[in-house]
């Protein structure tokens, strides 16, 4: 549990008091109190300070914050600085300094400058870890480490062309092997010698920033070689860390659906998942909603840790609109019902100067308490700490799976064709927001979960069917799983190579279809998808777009076909039954409205039950814990809005008011239920 030396939902985020003086201290440590933060991270970026030449470090200044703190009853996620190596260094070692997509060496500036594979930052990054936790891994203020900030960024340099040819080797074994993974006999790209691969950027294979590749094996694997890089780095520092203590959690803050990082692969080598939630104000909820279950998915459901949010505003977005009164809590308790143990911002006093002093603060630069935004702050604070440990460690139990897979992301947006407008993460979210807004959880996995625990399994274009996966989904679904997925999957495997014998490749037995074509429109023309028959909640016609797939049935029931052009009365929604379950396909881009219909008709054939029925915008999630339900009831509406309990009755636990049936809950507003035996 994340939370074991101290027992609650832990309320603060990022502070950073090298930053000011001994009166803004004291200060702050008054403010903090008043508004019932209990953990602050620090030393995020004070490398510099505590780092400030070859070998000297002067851990004076933090040793007094970790103190000061700790004296007034708030605990440390003490971070270990890396994100940002100082200017001395970059000065001396120009190997630390990162060369980009260009071919341009960088010079000292910005944050996360650091090539992951320079023997500088390699040296120098788990020194610092090591001291840090050396020195105070027996201070009782300490409750989580937190190792660099946001990994992001890719490195072309000579040390990462080196290493990279080192990771082939490992993955691959022999230089016979790679041109076969690459198909490099295409344009005369036979290797012969490891040292004859290049890092593929604007200078060899790829262009427009790494969106397009004339090789997709040799991009695909450098993504892969570049977040293991990084997974390396953090690697590392928490191996310095666990070597003097290994009771307290380690852990880096996530970026939600952040693109150049496996966060599944980054999961496993987590104590416990932490991630950063910056929704703009027109994000749909149930796209955050989706990336709270992700993050949680990356360690098969454990509780994780909301690490940064703003109390009120943003500062890099082109239009940074306020938090409108209410919606800070909202959003808090949004990610408390989807498994967050924490709630934390990024940060507790604004900067008065750089690119984040218009980022949003509990403490504004009015430096008072009187603020809407900071009264805001400490009510929830004082709501958090009434709550004491109910939900913490509470679980989510879901009968619907939606399989997610960086590795395919990336071979998706680096396919040469056949559609630009193809977007991964928007058909991954019809999907979610489907169930979502029938009150149904959803658990986010990765393409290697174990699935029997599932009723229904959904894999959204899975276009990369990686070795032993269509395996793995017809033993399920031969056991009496519902599997649905989509068009453009099953095409290639995981070195982004062509499954031969017709597409969907490794699927087709399983979907029970054969796509012999696949058309690609511009997202504005659209199709029509005519039900043969009324099915479930589906019937009448629907629009699809973008990708078309001309399928044949083998064996699958056509429950739709196309409406026009030269494919019409094709199928374009298929049925096979498999075993005791059921493989569906879609061959094309629908529209929301089906896929809300096609949810409906799932939850009716697998008997799915809602967690309480509601009005639109007004999610319902709920989080278990001995035996008890916790039923987290958000009205993401402005205006008062209805829900509806079954025969029992339901106390909420923030106000002590009951509810039994009929029920309203104001706009903005949160319950948290729990039956009244």
């Amino acid at each position: 549990m994340i939370n074991e030396r101290l027992p609650k939902i832990w309320y603060g985020g990022d502070y950073n008091p090298e930053q000011w003086d001994q009166e803004i201290w004291i200060e702050d440590n008054r403010m903090f109190k008043l508004a019932g933060i209990d953990v602050a991270t620090v030393n995020v970026f004070a490398w510099a300070i505590i780092q400030p030449s070859e070998n000297e470090y002067d851990f004076s200044s933090l040793d007094q914050t970790i103190d000061r703190l700790y004296q007034d009853g708030i605990y440390v996620c003490l971070a270990t600085s890396t994100a940002a190596h100082p200017a001395w260094m970059a000065k001396r070692y120009p190997d630390i300094r990162r060369v980009d997509f260009e071919g341009r060496k960088r010079k000292f500036g910005g944050r996360h400058n650091s090539c992951p594979n320079s023997p500088t930052l390699l040296k120098y990054a788990p020194r610092l870890a090591g001291k840090l936790a050396e020195r105070y891994h027996n201070h009782p203020a300490v409750v989580a480490w937190h190792v660099s900030n946001e990994y992001w960024g890719y490195c072309y340099c000579d040390n990462c062309e080196k290493a990279f040819r080192v990771w082939l080797k490992n993955r691959y074994g022999t230089i016979e092997a790679v041109n076969k993974a690459w198909n490099t006999a295409f344009w005369g790209h036979t290797f012969y010698d490891w040292d004859e691969i290049v890092t593929p950027n604007i200078l060899s294979e790829e262009w427009e920033g790494g969106r397009n590749t004339n090789f997709q094996g040799i991009s695909l694997d450098y993504r892969r070689f570049q977040s293991d890089s990084l997974l390396e780095n953090f690697k590392l520092e928490r191996d310095r860390i666990k070597k003097y203590t290994k009771d307290v959690p380690v852990t880096t803050n996530l970026m939600g659906l952040y693109d150049e990082l496996d966060y599944f692969k980054w999961g496993k080598e987590m104590d416990v998942v932490s991630w950063d939630n910056y929704p703009s104000i027109d994000t749909p909820v149930s796209m955050t909603a989706m990336t709270h279950d992700l993050m949680r998915g990356l360690k098969s459901g454990l509780p994780f840790m909301l690490m940064e949010q703003t109390p009120s505003q943003q500062n890099w977005q082109a239009y940074n609109a306020l938090k409108r009164p209410g919606v800070m809590r909202l959003w808090s308790y949004q990610a408390v019902a989807h498994g967050a143990d924490t709630v934390m911002f990024f940060q507790l006093r604004r900067s008065i100067g750089a690119t984040e002093k218009y980022h949003g603060a509990v403490i504004e630069h009015v430096g008072h308490e009187h603020t809407r935004v900071f009264k805001e702050c400490a009510a929830l604070g004082k709501e958090l700490n009434l709550l004491g440990d109910k939900v913490i460690g509470s679980r989510i139990k879901a009968k619907v799976a939606i399989m997610f897979d960086w590795e395919n992301r990336w071979a998706i947006g680096l396919s040469s064709g056949p559609s630009v407008a193809l977007d991964y993460v928007k058909e991954v979210h019809k999907f979610y927001d489907a169930f979502y807004k029938l009150n149904i959880p959803v658990d986010m996995i990765s393409v290697e979960e174990e699935l029997n625990h599932y009723d229904i399994v959904i894999a959204p274009v899975l276009y990369m069917v990686k070795e032993g996966v269509a395996d793995r989904l017809k033993t399920f679904t031969k056991n009496g799983g519902t599997f649905i997925t989509t068009f453009f999957s099953g095409i290639v495997n995981e070195s982004d190579l062509v499954t031969l014998g017709g597409y969907p490749g490794e699927l087709r037995e399983l979907v029970g279809i054969w796509a012999e074509e696949i058309d690609a429109l511009e997202p504005s023309i659209k199709n029509e998808m005519v039900m043969v028959d009324r099915y479930g909640a589906l019937s009448g016609t629907y629009t699809c777009s973008t990708l078309f797939d001309l399928i044949h049935s083998e064996g699958a029931d056509v429950l739709a076909t196309y409406g026009s052009d030269f494919y019409a009365g094709m199928p374009v929604l298929t049925k096979n039954r498999y075993g005791a379950g059921a493989a569906y396909y879609i061959a094309s881009s629908p529209d929301q409205v089906f896929v809300d219909a096609f949810a409906q008709t799932l939850k009716d054939e697998q008997k799915l039950a809602s967690i309480l029925e509601s009005d639109q915008g007004v999610e319902v999630v709920a989080r278990e814990k001995n035996g008890k339900r916790f039923i987290f009831v958000l009205n993401h509406n402005d205006k008062e809005a209805n829900f509806k309990t079954d025969n029992k009755k339901y106390l909420n636990i923030l106000t002590n008011n009951t509810y039994q049936g009929d029920s309203t809950i104001p706009g903005r507003e949160v319950f948290i239920l729990e039956e009244i035996n």
